[in-house]
């Protein structure tokens, strides 16, 4: 229901959505960061345990270095806006007919194979 209202108010005034989004994007990045942080902290002191033990524990904890620090740097995705129509459902905008998968195709041939009969 929070989904909705939120996505009926970006239609009808993106200006002031965008300006409360921001603030959620901007938590959302900071929180990002520590968790790239927290997480190359880690994979360095993997590193440093496995130059005393064996190789692949070094090994892991570079793969963690290299995540951790790949997450921290990715902006996170945005979710979709749409448009809410008058029976509550949602109706995504702009969406492209290449990027659908196998099973929105395979729901939009069921329904208008019901919508015929």
């Amino acid at each position: 229901m929070l989904d909705q209202m939120e996505q009926q108010l970006a239609a009808e005034d993106p200006k002031f959505a965008s300006n409360m989004q921001g603030s959620g994007l901007a938590s959302l990045q900071r929180r990002r960061w520590v968790v790239g942080v927290v997480g190359a902290l880690a994979g360095l002191g993997l590193v440093f345990v496995g130059i005393n033990t064996t190789m692949w524990v070094g090994a892991i904890g570079f793969a963690l270095m290299v995540a951790a620090v790949a997450f921290a740097v990715t902006p996170p995705r945005k979710g979709r806006l749409g448009v809410v129509q008058q029976d509550g459902a949602v109706q995504a905008k702009g969406r492209s007919r290449r990027k659908s998968s196998l099973i929105d195709r395979l729901d939009e041939r069921w329904e208008r194979r019901e919508n015929k009969w």
